[in-house]
């Protein structure tokens, strides 16, 4: 039986230990503070996420806030506008009516009665009540 000698390690390969153990302990050390910069970077990003969210909470709660005035606004406008839609068609018909009166009143005394036409845009909104004039400005117009 032939034993295998044992390896014997040279000189120069003793000295490149303690070299090669340096750079490990150096690249472990990189390693920790890469990971640590890392956490750290990984943290800082959750905190402004988590404040942006918040913030965005906030303006969604404002934005609300804002839209709910805005819909009881209108919903007040809309009830005053059909108050006062259904007051004009019963304005409209009553001033029907009382024409329908002049002219009955006309053909049964045969005499014509002078009833000027209304003026009024919410009997006729069809018309315009003021002739469209041309609107002029000037640079210096606002100055004092």
């Amino acid at each position: 039986m032939s034993a295998k000698p044992a390896r014997q390690s040279s000189s120069s390969e003793v000295d490149l230990l303690p070299a090669i153990d340096e750079r490990k302990r150096k690249r472990m050390q990189s390693n920790k503070e890469s990971a640590r910069r890392s956490r750290m970077r990984k943290q800082q990003r959750l905190e402004d996420l988590i404040n942006e969210v918040v913030r965005l909470k906030e303006q969604n709660s404002q934005m609300e806030m804002r839209i709910n005035d805005h819909l009881q606004h209108y919903q007040k406008m809309e009830s005053e506008n059909t108050v006062i839609r259904t007051q004009v068609m019963e304005l409209s018909d009553r001033l029907e009516s009382l024409n329908s009166l002049i002219r009955f009143v006309e053909d049964f005394n045969g005499i014509a009665m002078d009833v000027p036409e209304s003026a009024d845009p919410f009997v006729k909104p069809w018309e315009i009540p003021f002739p469209l004039l041309p609107i002029s400005a000037s640079a210096n117009m606002f100055q004092c």
